[in-house]
């Protein structure tokens, strides 16, 4: 996808998909505190709550299914020059299971794209995927660059939808050239607000983890997604973009910093010892979350900052940090202790070291 085509947009009315959900109606709170956006459309098929309709302020809220073709004429009837995606599920909900997640991710973005094709007044599409796309494994390079793919085809039904996802948004660039196509990679994303979703692997006491391997973890903070969606919303040229806080950690290190205690544990014991030490938690991990706790991912994020012109404020160990001071984890073993013992530790070393010099 060209860099080229309508960088120059100025969005005026901008369509944000999935409003009662995290991502979606935080994005809509955002762009509705831009005073350069004349008007924000919301919409889903289920309303959001009352504490986040008040978040949204002026924006606009419709009762609309994005998989139903009536989504065309909410878009030409306001004439929709943006519209923002970030209405993804990353896992199978309670009712339909995988089914309803794939209807919903890949039927559901088909049908919007469609309307999107047809709507002259359309100018700009971003979309929210992830770095699932580029699957997890020991064939991994350090950091993904954009025109990589997944050394091994991704198993999770998560990571699948998102290739399909990924497609559409291209193939409504051919078609529609005039149009500024954005896809946003987002790796696992962080914060107090989002302390319920996936790095509850952390809530354990004794964390388990897979014997010999010890990842490189690269996260997001969860306002810093949000800002992108918005940052994107505004300024985003066609193209696909890593977007992830500077730096990574290891899971090791991740451990550690949330006071936890590591288990090592062969690969294949690596579920059953979850389960008996995480319970539920581990019962539904996705896929994904597993590749991820194995291999980890690190992106190369030169074209968010050159390219997107976007910034993240936290950086993956800050993310990290705050999430953990909101999901109010008590440390088994605090930290500092740690970090103290060690550098007694190091200290008796290197006092031992320079007596035998002697």
């Amino acid at each position: 996808m060209g860099s080229s085509v309508r960088d120059g947009h100025t969005p005026k009315v901008v369509l944000v998909t999935g409003a009662s959900r995290f991502f979606g109606g935080n994005a809509v709170a955002h762009l509705a505190s831009d005073p350069a956006v004349e008007r924000i459309i919301a919409v889903d098929a289920r309303m959001p709550s009352r504490e986040l309709l008040r978040r949204m302020g002026r924006a606009e809220f419709i009762r609309a299914d994005i998989r139903n073709p009536l989504i065309r004429k909410v878009i030409d009837a306001n004439e929709v020059d943006t519209v923002v995606h970030p209405a993804v599920l990353s896992r199978p909900p309670a009712s339909g299971g995988r089914a309803a997640m794939k209807d919903f991710n890949v039927l559901g973005t088909m049908q919007l794209f469609a309307a999107c094709q047809k709507a002259p007044s359309v100018r700009r599409v971003v979309v929210r995927s992830s770095s699932a796309v580029y699957g997890c494994s020991a064939k991994d390079p350090a950091k993904f660059t954009e025109e990589m793919s997944a050394r091994t085809p991704p198993r999770g039904g998560f990571a699948r939808d998102m290739v399909a996802v990924e497609g559409f948004v291209r193939g409504l660039a051919r078609r529609r050239p005039d149009i500024s196509a954005a896809i946003l990679r987002l790796p696992p994303i962080v914060g107090p607000r989002l302390a319920g979703r996936g790095m509850q692997y952390f809530r354990s006491p004794v964390t388990p983890t897979i014997l010999g391997r010890d990842p490189r973890l690269q996260l997001l903070h969860e306002e810093d997604a949000i800002a992108a969606l918005a940052h994107a919303a505004s300024n985003a040229p066609g193209g696909t973009f890593n977007v992830a806080g500077d730096g990574a950690l290891t899971l090791s290190q991740a451990i550690r910093r949330a006071g936890r205690i590591a288990l090592p544990v062969p690969y294949a014991a690596f579920r059953t010892v979850g389960r008996s030490l995480m319970g539920q938690v581990m019962r539904e991990f996705t896929v994904e979350q597993i590749d991820y706790f194995h291999f980890g991912c690190g992106l190369d994020t030169t074209r968010m900052r050159t390219e997107l012109g976007f910034q993240p404020r936290w950086t993956t160990v800050q993310a990290f940090d705050d999430f953990v001071g909101g999901a109010a984890l008590r440390p088994v073993i605090d930290p500092r202790w740690i970090d103290a013992a060690e550098t007694r530790l190091l200290g008796l070393v290197g006092a031992g070291a320079g007596a035998s010099n002697e």
